[in-house]
């Protein structure tokens, strides 16, 4: 997993700038899932929210950042069910839920962001408490450092009995401080700005003033702007190279061919689109997230699917394939039949949320987002508009569309669970 990892900015996304030859390596196993959605948050740390739902496959409303022992958790699922769980990188939903589910661990970092050179850690400890004065500071650059000890993991196993392992990067989250090597790959005058790019985003959606907004100042200049997704896409680079390490390590201990990989990103980012940096709106940018599910004999490799998914759908996805009881609390939907057939669909819509500040129901090929504390709709034909540049709301002749999917934003709050009314 990469954190704050837009869908755009990966090659087998058709990304025709970002260098992600791992990643693609990764989709050239399997599947990726083009439409893959997240639910939103309910503060400015979208990734605590997000990552609360994919483990314990449950919508926004009902998945609490900390889950207690009521709710089985994904890693916890495959650990009683017999498996090694290993896990390094960023946990960011306490450390009580990562003493259920894990058996061993290396270079674990219980928070959101830190200094990629300098990132706090924990060994593993068998105790659960992860005591303050048991952190140390990593040695090496956060890629590299969570990249290693995976290796080691893999590299120091003695068992015949199967492993679960999660490695959750923290780049390319802020701040943005690659190493020169990938740095220098991406030269900021050459960078293209997105369609969407704009001076300040042209109303206020609610959380303008977030942390994440505050990282450029108003208006937004081609030029910063053209330097933060360099940046950006250096991270993400450096990443991909480092699952390209492990890629390796996989091959070399010889459980490439039995072993289900799953690469996701737990959110997306604006960098610039729509006068927007962080990724508290629901915009595609920051809604839409990589997801590439490479199973042996589960589907055509080198497979691009267009169906509806959550990222919360992995957890009983996976289940499925490695034949792990799916608990009684997942509300998700497993993604079994769109491996199989990438045409088929699970869902016929997505919903999300951010606060309660702003909702988001897409439809097909059209996305309704409302803006409730100041009346505001927008209405995108996101399969024409991909970028959403042109609003349609308010046109007549769109009239019934919105209509429709306005009620159909009211039904998906009512299956998530979601306190703000619908609108009247």
């Amino acid at each position: 997993m990469s954190d704050d990892h837009a869908s755009h900015a990966i090659g087998a996304y058709g990304s025709v700038i970002n260098r992600t030859p791992h990643m693609d390596r990764i989709a050239a196993r399997g599947t990726a899932f083009t439409h893959t959605y997240i639910q939103g948050g309910d503060q400015g740390a979208i990734c605590i929210c997000s990552r609360a739902m994919l483990l314990t496959g449950r919508s926004l409303f009902r998945a609490p950042h900390q889950p207690g022992p009521d709710l089985p958790l994904w890693p916890e699922a495959f650990r009683k069910a017999g498996y090694a769980t290993f896990a390094t990188g960023k946990w960011h939903n306490g450390p009580a839920s990562f003493a259920r589910c894990f058996t061993a661990g290396d270079s674990i970092f219980f928070g959101g962001m830190s200094d990629h050179r300098r990132v706090p850690v924990h060994a593993f400890d068998p105790s659960g408490k992860y005591a303050r004065s048991g952190q140390s500071v990593g040695k090496e650059f956060s890629s590299e450092l969570f990249t290693d000890a995976a290796i080691g993991f893999l590299r120091s196993r003695r068992e015949d009995r199967p492993f679960f392992m999660y490695v959750s990067y923290t780049a390319p989250h802020d701040p943005r401080m690659a190493r020169k090597k990938y740095a220098d790959m991406y030269d900021p005058g050459k960078i293209a700005l997105p369609p969407n790019f704009m001076p300040e985003h042209p109303f206020d959606n609610g959380e303008l003033k977030v942390r994440d907004e505050k990282l450029l100042p108003w208006p937004r200049t081609p030029e910063a702007v053209r330097a933060e997704i360099a940046a950006y896409y250096a991270m993400i680079t450096h990443v991909d190279h480092e699952i390209g390490r492990l890629l390796d390590a996989l091959d070399e201990t010889g459980r490439a061919g039995d072993t289900i990989l799953v690469f996701a990103g737990d959110n997306g980012l604006a960098v610039g689109q729509h006068g927007l940096l962080g990724k508290q709106n629901l915009y595609e940018h920051s809604a839409r997230v990589p997801l590439i599910i490479a199973a042996p004999g589960a589907g055509k490799p080198g497979t691009r699917s267009a169906s509806l998914a959550c990222l919360y759908d992995v957890f009983p996805t996976v289940c499925g394939l490695a034949g792990v009881a799916v608990p009684e609390t997942v509300e998700s939907k497993g993604l079994g039949p769109v491996l199989a057939d990438p045409s088929a669909a699970v869902r016929d819509a997505v919903f999300g949320a951010y606060r309660d500040l702003q909702r988001m129901v897409r439809a097909g090929r059209h996305k309704l987002i409302w803006y409730p504390k100041i009346g505001k709709w927008q209405l995108f034909d996101v399969e024409a508009d991909p970028w959403e540049v042109e609003d349609l709301a308010g046109r007549p002749e769109h009239g019934a569309l919105a209509a429709g999917l306005r009620r159909r934003l009211a039904e998906e709050q009512a299956r998530a669970g979601d306190p703000l009314p619908p609108a009247a």
